[in-house]
């Protein structure tokens, strides 16, 4: 991966789930700086540069994180909860992606910071088009993340 520049952090569980969301993003284009973890542990690590991922300490956030909200370890609220918690992660648009359409899941979803919560489609073509969807819509037309990354560089490292 390119300087470690990281588009999509998908924390996905179920393999094959998350081989269905990195193939409807190849369709897109959209999976060439995309990193797929397994549960919440591995996601906070990659997040807060930790363990394995210590070498990420001064690389950028990603762009935009899919986040399962049903996983094993640390499951996907706690994951969001310690994201907006912290300075370092705060603005990285959160994506939940649950089989969950529990009115008690998608509220503490939005009250803990998510910017979007989408029930995963369960039939194969909408599924595949929400995901592709979903990837335009943060890698393409979305700027918010962009400019809020290139403002904090810039603080950090002014001309």
């Amino acid at each position: 991966m390119e300087n470690g520049i990281v588009d999509i952090l998908l924390v996905e569980d179920n393999p094959s789930e998350a081989k269905l969301t990195i193939m409807s993003l190849q369709e897109h284009n959209l999976d060439k700086k995309l990193v797929h973890v397994e549960d919440g542990a591995e996601a906070l690590d990659f997040l807060f540069a930790r363990g394995p991922f210590a070498d990420r300490i001064h690389k950028p956030n990603p762009r935009v994180v899919l986040l399962d909200l049903n996983m094993p370890k640390i499951g996907g609220l706690e994951v969001l909860r310690q994201m907006k918690a912290n300075d370092r992660t705060k603005n990285i648009p959160v994506v939940i992606l649950s089989s969950s359409n529990q009115d008690k899941d998608v509220i503490e979803g939005y009250s803990l910071g998510a910017n979007s919560y989408v029930v995963k489609p369960m039939e194969y073509d909408a599924f595949t088009k929400a995901i592709g969807d979903l990837g335009c819509y943060w890698m393409l037309l979305n700027e918010g993340s962009v400019l809020l990354m290139m403002a904090k560089e810039r603080m950090v490292n002014p001309d």
